[in-house]
């Protein structure tokens, strides 16, 4: 389901912070069906992205103080 946009990344850094305590903890080498090492594989490239856009993220942030 997808998030409302008033509520986006409030509830994607939630479900980001669940996903990184998972990694810490080893669980990403636990068995994964296809879907998950796809969703793997996308949310590392989207971390990428947004990495790359760090700048004009927080210049955005900046913008709306």
């Amino acid at each position: 389901m997808a998030n409302m946009s008033y509520c986006r990344f409030e509830n994607t850094a939630n479900d980001l912070a669940d996903c990184l305590d998972a990694l810490e903890n080893g669980k990403h080498t636990e068995d994964l069906s296809s879907y998950e090492k796809r969703g793997l594989e996308d949310l590392l490239s989207y971390c990428d992205e947004i990495h790359y856009m760090k700048d004009e993220i927080e210049e955005a942030l900046k913008d709306t103080n």
